[in-house]
């Protein structure tokens, strides 16, 4: 199974970008997992309902020049499950099991996504309740799949 995180928005902190990398290069020996960033259109801090969804119908074009038939879509979104991590875990050897080809996390930018993306996924998760930066929610949505790995393997990993 491969995967592969989509984030709308760019990361741009560096201290972000590291820890996403890093994470990414422990899931290596688990998994072929790969990271699309950027697909954010530009719009002003005053836009207007009308100009947001205008976007979102924009972003959904590019992400779905991303997506293919075979694979698992899951979007991250505050109404989505909040699972813990054993949970997640479960869901992770699921995922494995279906005969898919991949399984792609999307995040959306500031204003989310559109509700056709929405639709098109398979899964809806939440991270949490509160609500992160995107940068953030990658890096802690690429722990939290390396985490899975682990535990999945019976491994080690720090509680």
């Amino acid at each position: 199974m491969k995967y592969r995180i989509i984030s709308v928005g760019k990361i741009r902190e560096p201290f972000y970008l590291e820890g996403v990398r890093e994470y990414l290069k422990r899931l290596a020996p688990y998994t072929s997992i790969e990271l699309i960033e950027g697909l954010e259109e530009k719009i002003g801090p005053r836009a207007g309902e009308k100009e947001v969804q205008s976007i979102l119908r924009k972003e959904a074009e590019k992400i779905k020049r991303w997506l293919d038939k075979d694979e698992i879509l899951v979007v991250l979104d505050l109404e989505g499950q909040v699972r813990s991590s054993e949970e997640m875990a479960r869901q992770l050897e699921k995922w494995n099991a279906s005969g898919k080809s991949r399984v792609t996390f999307l995040l959306g930018a500031a204003h989310g996504l559109a509700n056709e993306i929405k639709q098109q996924a398979q899964e809806s998760i939440s991270l949490s309740r509160m609500t992160f930066p995107h940068q953030m929610a990658v890096l802690i949505l690429a722990e939290q799949i390396y985490r899975g790995f682990k535990i999945l393997k019976g491994e080690p990993y720090h509680k």
